[in-house]
């Protein structure tokens, strides 16, 4: 099944698919379109939740009856967000939108729903009984349960500095006496890419200030840690690797040493994998 919704205004490699493929639409003119041009290919439909993203409103289900008839229907996708205005705001939705489908003479058969507990899906289940409800957990699976994996970085190259000592392409000053650490991983693996957080509460506002302001005087914690202390950037990482700082009171690795390293499973790239 394809999660990007199915367009006739996108590209020829991007419209084209096997007959096997289920399409997910989520547009009035998606629909008729499917269905004049192939008929009886699977598709799966999805509705517009409060996470506004994709979806036909329940304004359009009436007038999609006929042109869903000419499909195969193999359900309709609730993408809800993950955080939610009130207790039970996501299991309310997916529960209204099942009402609103029957009134419209919509069969909901199966819904597709994604970001619920394990609570909020059983809740769904038992209210719509009758109705076969199909999680979707591509988010667990692609950000992974960090029990089960560990990512690791390779020490390249150990250079000894005193306070004061220039490094790197924008010659920052050493801090301190120590060591500069050349460690595989840079931004093309995904080292030092992340995406916009919102924060929330005073905590996380007081963590976003305190961040940027250390960023404004160029220090930036790295992703690589070793012997449970976080190793901050000497400067910000080269496309295939990084330079990191190493306090004095610290030992330096040998080249080929293995550093500990947490990145966002979305944006990272990795040389090898192993253990699949």
């Amino acid at each position: 099944m394809v999660l990007s919704p199915w367009h006739p205004t996108l590209s020829p490699a991007e419209r084209n698919a096997s007959d096997s493929t289920i399409r997910t639409v989520a547009h009035p003119e998606a629909v008729v379109a499917l269905a004049k041009d192939q008929p009886g290919v699977p598709v799966v439909v999805e509705v517009l939740t409060s996470l506004r993203r994709h979806g036909v409103q329940p304004t359009d289900l009436e007038s999609l009856i006929r042109p869903l008839d000419e499909l195969d229907v193999r359900g309709f996708a609730l993408h809800l967000p993950l955080d939610e205005q009130g207790a039970g705001t996501k299991v309310k939705d997916v529960i209204s939108w099942a009402s609103r489908l029957t009134d419209a003479g919509l069969s909901p058969h199966t819904l597709w729903v994604s970001h619920l507990s394990a609570a909020e899906l059983a809740q769904v289940r038992t209210t719509l009984s009758t109705t076969t409800i199909k999680p979707r957990v591509g988010t667990q699976l692609w950000h992974g349960n960090r029990e089960h994996f560990a990512v690791n970085a390779t020490v390249l190259d150990v250079h000894e500095v005193a306070k004061g000592d220039r490094v790197g392409y924008r010659q920052q000053s050493a801090p301190k006496d120590g060591h500069v650490l050349v460690v595989s991983g840079g931004t093309f693996h995904g080292v030092g890419l992340e995406a916009p957080s919102v924060s929330r509460g005073l905590a996380g506002r007081g963590k976003a200030v305190a961040r940027t302001g250390l960023q404004a005087f160029g220090k930036a914690a790295s992703p690589f840690w070793l012997a449970g202390q976080r190793l901050w950037f000497a400067e910000p990482p080269h496309m295939q690797v990084s330079m990191v700082w190493l306090p004095g009171d610290m030992a330096a690795p040998e080249i080929g040493a293995p550093l500990t390293c947490q990145v966002r499973m979305t944006t990272a790239h990795f040389d090898e994998v192993f253990g699949l």
